[in-house]
């Protein structure tokens, strides 16, 4: 019935709340003609046949399964499978050290340019056996220089624009080390006590440890702060084993 009424003549101006334009218009009169009302019910079963069967075929060819389509399904399936192991790599960062095991939960909510980094750097392996190179009891412990000298190479002017601080230097929260304003890129410290003043310098928190803050206590703290900077990233660890043989580190650093 929706289509044989459908019969508006070309001349006919056009309804004001149907803005039909005439190609359209032309299209319409072509589906459902003007009919006399005698033949309208033969005409209209026609019509709602043929409309029906293109429609049916219109489905089955959107519908036949073609190499690709089963090609593009099963790497859509295979990508799927993967999801969960991609998703397993979450925030949750566990740190195995020489004197046992630190467990960082990141948060994204305070800082996710920081902790996108962070992320980034366990996956590449930048952490493994990376040393504990400044211990200071009552403040903090800081990491982050690569016992590979290529990985310091690559990292070394990688700087990230900084996150805003959302949340105090509170003890046991893990904090980018900088040089100034948009200057991190690897190196981290865990506040060993409550570092409020180190908020209104920008210092800005991606994380907190959840368990294991005794371990992060119990890190050696013999050599200070006497390890050089400049030499652990361009020796690595070959310059640390030698210097300062007992510095604590990590074992290996991961993500679940």
């Amino acid at each position: 019935a929706a289509l044989a009424n459908c019969r508006v003549p070309h001349s006919a101006p056009l309804p004001h709340d149907r803005q039909v334009t005439r190609s359209a218009l032309a299209a319409l009169t072509t589906i459902a003609p003007p009919i006399r009302r005698g033949d309208a019910q033969k005409r209209m079963r026609t019509i709602t046949l043929t409309v029906a069967a293109s429609c049916l075929l219109g489905v089955a060819c959107l519908s036949l399964p073609t190499r690709k389509n089963v090609l593009q399904a099963s790497a859509g399936a295979a990508l799927a499978t993967t999801l969960p192991a991609q998703a397993a790599k979450g925030d949750t960062a566990t740190l195995e050290t020489t004197e046992g095991t630190i467990t960082i939960e990141l948060k994204p909510e305070w800082a996710p340019i920081g902790v996108e980094r962070f992320k980034e750097l366990i996956n590449v392996g930048f952490y493994d056996e990376a040393r504990f190179f400044r211990v200071v009891p009552g403040f903090i412990v800081q990491f982050g220089l690569s016992g590979d000298p290529a990985l310091n190479k690559k990292y070394k002017a990688a700087n990230l624009k900084d996150d805003p601080v959302k949340v105090s230097n509170k003890k046991g929260t893990l904090v980018f080390a900088t040089a100034g304003p948009n200057t991190r890129t690897s190196q981290m410290f865990i506040n060993f006590g409550d570092n409020g003043f180190l908020d209104r310098q920008g210092f800005s928190p991606i994380g907190e440890v959840t368990s294991g803050l005794d371990v992060a206590l119990k890190l050696n703290a013999e050599y200070g702060e006497k390890p050089n900077q400049g030499k652990i990233t361009a020796q690595g660890n070959a310059y640390l084993k030698e210097a300062f043989p007992r510095l604590s580190y990590i074992k290996k650093a991961s993500l679940s």
